[in-house]
């Protein structure tokens, strides 16, 4: 029997977050029946891990050596799979096979070898790799998929969950940073992202950032992990601008001009979309108020 102990992420987040709590009761087992159902030998889990999810190097009974990822039903990850499908591999890990139950999700995915998380080179390199992989993900039409089976979610639904929890924690006081200027990034992600498809749309990873993107062989680098919604495309920068603060708060106008570029997505859109998050994310990064206040429209 494989050890199936929590990783050191989720045993951080399950100690402040009580729906990743719950779902550690369940977590071993929902492993072990997939080690089984799938005639899988694994190895020791990746640390330190994802926050809701247990991932490990397996092996399957012909040999192919691919990764188990065994994870908590959240709304952000609920359609993984299928973008995962959709993109086929292009600029993202392939997916072989994939299970749901109530509580949990399954995924056997292709190993990444050599598997460096691209935040091991200078973040100007990163930027330059990030935005090939955005190019390849990006470039997969959506309506690759039958209809019937096309299961994402507007970009609006993602940015009215933010918009929604950041005027919860503007209104409980103490928040860092303008109170207007808030409720003004409020208002962008309440008023910028449509409720349905536009022309330019694209299905977005929204979760990419440097510690999800993979050196492989098969591509230089790959993405793991995304949260895919539908939208423009210029959300899709933010994280890896989020991920890059000490760069972002030095030079909030040059940076996120410089990944407009490489990433051909237009800058306004880029700032605007940055200003919102970065706005949104203050309660836990106050060092983004100057950010905010520079590149507020």
């Amino acid at each position: 029997m494989p050890d199936i102990r929590p990783t050191t992420r989720l045993l951080e987040c399950a100690a402040i977050d009580a729906p990743v709590r719950a779902w550690l009761d369940v977590m071993p087992d929902a492993v072990a029946h997939y080690l089984d159902e799938w005639a899988l030998e694994a190895g020791p889990a990746y640390e330190p891990g994802g926050n809701t999810a247990w991932v490990a190097p397996v092996r399957t009974r012909d040999g192919d050596e691919l990764v188990l990822k065994v994870g908590m039903r959240h709304p952000e990850a609920e359609h993984e799979a299928a973008a995962l499908r959709l993109w086929d591999g292009s600029g993202a890990v392939r997916l072989h096979r994939a299970a749901y139950d109530d509580r949990s999700l399954a995924l056997l995915l292709e190993r990444c070898d050599p598997g460096t998380p691209l935040a091991a080179l200078p973040e100007p390199d990163q930027d330059v790799a990030m935005a090939a992989v955005l190019h390849r993900i990006w470039a997969t039409p959506i309506g690759a998929l039958p209809g019937d089976d096309d299961p994402f979610e507007p970009l609006g639904v993602l940015c009215g969950t933010w918009a929604d929890e950041t005027e919860e924690r503007l209104g409980g006081g103490g928040y860092p940073g303008d109170p207007g200027l808030v409720r003004e990034a409020i208002a962008v992600l309440r008023a910028r992202p449509s409720t349905g498809r536009r022309r330019g749309d694209v299905l977005l990873g929204t979760d990419v950032h440097a510690e999800n993107v993979l050196a492989a062989r098969r591509e230089p680098w790959l993405l793991v992990d995304p949260k895919p919604f539908v939208g423009d495309p210029a959300y899709d920068v933010v994280q890896h601008l989020l991920n890059c603060r000490h760069r972002l708060v030095s030079d909030p106008h040059g940076l996120t001009a410089r990944l407009a570029d490489l990433t051909s997505t237009d800058a306004d859109a880029v700032r605007a979309w940055t200003f919102a998050r970065c706005a949104c994310e203050l309660a836990w990064w106050p060092e983004l108020v100057p950010v905010v206040r520079a590149l507020a429209p």
